[in-house]
């Protein structure tokens, strides 16, 4: 007896309800709301490169296919995470068929998580892209100014999308229950799961399946908060606590590191790995603390934080992440200086604001005979053959340049030292000078 073959599965209820047009997109109305910049783009007929930069499951790659369908083009996605040059160089070959072909067709190249490509992968994209054989699309949860190469970033407008609200996610959840038999939601179970979704769409509506089918193998009814807790538990808990926003929390597990409160700061950390934020992003961020907020008043803080970093990738959660955790208490401990910060900026903005200054021949190197002949390196003093390793008088900024003090160094932790030391050098300077 012939068995009938195995119905495919139904496509998660977040499939199921994917918009398949503009106007059934939830969310983000500073982007595609009449007069606003995605949708003058969709209603101009001309899809130009861009990267849609946004927190998880608020739209990015619905976005992308339906531009691709507004633009009649064809769509091919590729995944950062699993792909590689060799999706690229498939992607370059079928946009070539389509446009070639008896009725040729425009091409929209989809990288999602395109932060995941490094740098040669990245590149790959460039001269498709400025030859105009596809359009480019990125979406990426991370920050697309230290995250996309600054070339493709140039080629590409960027879209900030946004977190959705909780009007925007009781819009979905009404959709999800005329879409699929879902059981009747209590008003404070409905709290908590729009407090978990924590703006995101798809980790609602896949929260949203998970209970509706064990209701319904337990047959209840009503959902009330006690059931909810009782099948979610902890996942309950990531960003449910006074609805604080990603960003809010970083800043605040910032500030208290800055503010030398290991206690709140470890806080912080807990609250971030208890929402399920990456580790690794936590880990960049110690990075950025230990440079901006220590700096040299312990430069031992950038090697612990590099170090930190180091260890949770080669052991993974949840054992690496108390690595992080003696970071983070360690940065807050330490002495703070934002000197070498603050001599960056203002050497930034004097250069931005000053003309080209040519650099003055004795500090030019001299390879070649020419370069000699034209006085390259003349009257240099090598540093190592004056007294105390230091060639006092000596002036290394560009002639005309007014002498600039960008760094100043406070008077806590080895920038103590270092004050001496830079007060000790200028004196000898200007007596060198006859000051």
């Amino acid at each position: 007896m012939n068995q009938a073959p195995d119905r495919a599965p139904a496509p998660p209820l977040a499939e199921r309800l994917r918009p398949r047009t503009l106007a059934e997109v939830v969310g983000q109305p500073h982007l595609l709301g009449p007069g606003m910049p995605l949708r003058i783009a969709f209603e101009s007929g001309r899809p130009h490169s861009c990267i849609l930069w946004g927190p998880p499951g608020t739209g990015k790659t619905t976005i992308a296919r339906l531009m691709a369908q507004a633009f009649d083009a064809q769509f091919i996605a590729i995944s950062a995470v699993l792909g590689g040059v060799k999706d690229i160089r498939d992607a370059v070959e079928r946009a070539q068929q389509a446009q070639q072909g008896l009725a040729p067709r425009r091409t929209i190249v989809f990288v999602d998580e395109v932060h995941r490509f490094n740098k040669s992968q990245q590149d790959a994209f460039l001269p498709h892209v400025e030859s105009g054989l596809f359009t480019f699309i990125g979406a990426t949860t991370e920050n697309p100014s230290f995250e996309v190469n600054s070339a493709l970033l140039s080629r590409a407008t960027v879209y900030v999308l946004q977190s959705l609200t909780a009007d925007d996610l009781m819009h979905i959840v009404a959709r999800a229950q005329a879409q699929q038999a879902l059981p009747a939601i209590d008003s404070v179970a409905l709290e908590r799961l729009l407090g978990h979704a924590d703006g995101d769409a798809r980790r609602l509506l896949n929260t949203l399946e998970t209970v509706a089918v064990t209701a319904a193998a337990e047959g209840v009814a009503q959902i009330d908060e006690a059931w909810l807790l009782k099948v979610l538990g902890q996942q309950l808990r990531r960003y449910d606590k006074g609805g604080e926003q990603f960003y809010d929390t970083i800043s605040a597990l910032h500030k208290s590191v800055r503010g030398s409160d290991p206690d709140a700061a470890l806080y912080w950390l807990v609250r971030m790995l208890d929402g399920g934020a990456d580790p690794r992003y936590l880990a960049r961020r110690m990075l950025r603390m230990a440079s901006e907020d220590i700096g040299l008043a312990d430069p031992r803080a950038l090697r612990l934080a590099l170090d930190a970093a180091e260890v949770y990738e080669r052991l993974g959660s949840p054992e690496g992440e108390l690595a992080l955790a003696e970071c983070v208490v360690y940065l807050a401990v330490a002495p703070k200086s934002n000197a070498v910060y603050k001599a960056y900026n203002a050497a930034r903005a004097w250069v931005r604001q000053d003309v080209t200054r040519p650099v003055p021949l004795h500090l030019r190197n001299a390879p070649t005979r020419l370069m000699k002949q034209l006085d390259y390196g003349k009257g240099y003093r090598y540093a190592h053959d004056e007294e105390g390793g230091f060639a006092a008088g000596e002036r290394y900024l560009p002639e005309g340049m007014p002498d600039q003090r960008f760094y100043d160094p406070v008077p806590r932790g080895l920038e103590i030292r270092i004050g001496e030391k830079l007060a000790e050098l200028r004196r000898r300077n200007r007596e060198d000078a006859g000051g």
